[in-house]
């Protein structure tokens, strides 16, 4: 019995051992030799990588797009914000506290020393009037209203013709000014210019009104349309009848007939002769002997 187990474990044995060198055999196979060197990569193949990589590089910087203001930055600065500011106050022609201007401008989230910083230059601006608030005895940074401050401080018909009787020249005032606080001025400009209390002078091309000045209406008369027909009938003399018969009235003409007037022949312009060249001091006298004149000297 015991004879029969010592065999079986024998052959068990040498089975474990031949399936063990054959596995090892296969793992030696599959690695490669030490000694064998590794391939170095061309020149070529180098320089086609490189190649490839910049094309791709281009294309993805060709297809970057640059249009939307938050990838640029752009209305960032604190400048550019103030502009939008006063684009609005125009607009709206009213006060607007400072959280409405942050709310238009989407700045309410932002670091309050931006904030401050708007503020102040908005303050500072002179297109831009600050009111304080009558509430507060001490005034905060953010306290207060903002209105756009136009060029002329004008938006009524009465303001207009105020502030044309205070102006301290003569000098129009150009409508393009005008509705700069006023958009809608053209027509109380027709309004005034036909009661006429204002003058106006139009383009041209459009007849819109260019400027204004200050007009006073009591210096305004009518005339009788049945004198005007009488004018317009009166046959008027030329004006060389209306000269011949101030001469013959003994009085001068206050321009002389311009069909007798008598052009001056143009006088011929005088050609300058050129004065003689006068002898002066010879400074380089070791070039006497080739500065000598021969003329003289010829038959």
């Amino acid at each position: 019995m015991s004879s029969y187990l010592e065999k079986q474990q024998a052959a068990f044995k040498t089975n474990v051992t031949s399936a063990s060198s054959k596995i090892t055999a296969k793992r030696t196979s599959l690695v490669p030799p030490a000694e064998a060197p590794s391939p170095a990569p061309s020149n070529t193949s180098n320089t086609s990588k490189t190649e490839k990589e910049t094309k791709r590089k281009r294309e993805v910087q060709q297809n970057v797009v640059y249009s939307q203001p938050a990838v640029t930055g752009y209305g960032t600065e604190a400048f550019t914000q103030v502009t939008y500011v006063i684009d609005f106050l125009k607009k709206k022609d009213e006060p607007k506290t400072f959280q409405e201007i942050l709310m238009y401008l989407s700045q309410v989230h932002v670091e309050e020393t931006k904030k401050k910083l708007i503020a102040t230059i908005l303050k500072r601006h002179d297109r831009v009037k600050w009111t304080a608030d009558p509430q507060l005895k001490t005034q905060n940074w953010d306290s207060g209203t903002f209105r756009h401050q136009p060029l002329i401080n004008v938006r009524t018909k009465k303001d207009l013709i105020a502030y044309l009787q205070i102006k301290p020249d003569a000098q129009g005032v150009a409508v393009k000014d005008l509705k700069d606080g006023w958009p809608d001025c053209e027509d109380a400009i027709d309004d005034l210019e036909a009661e006429n209390r204002i003058l106006v002078t139009r383009t041209k091309k459009d007849n819109h009104a260019r400027m204004v000045w200050s007009n006073d209406p009591s210096l305004v008369h009518k005339v009788d349309p049945e004198f005007q027909m009488m004018w317009h009938k009166t046959e008027l003399p030329t004006v060389d009848e209306l000269v011949r018969k101030l001469m013959d009235a003994g009085q001068k003409p206050a321009s002389e007939d311009p069909s007798k007037r008598v052009k001056a022949a143009p006088k011929p312009k005088e050609k300058k002769k050129k004065a003689p060249r006068k002898g002066g001091k010879f400074t380089n006298s070791h070039m006497a002997h080739l500065l000598i004149d021969y003329d003289k000297q010829r038959r």
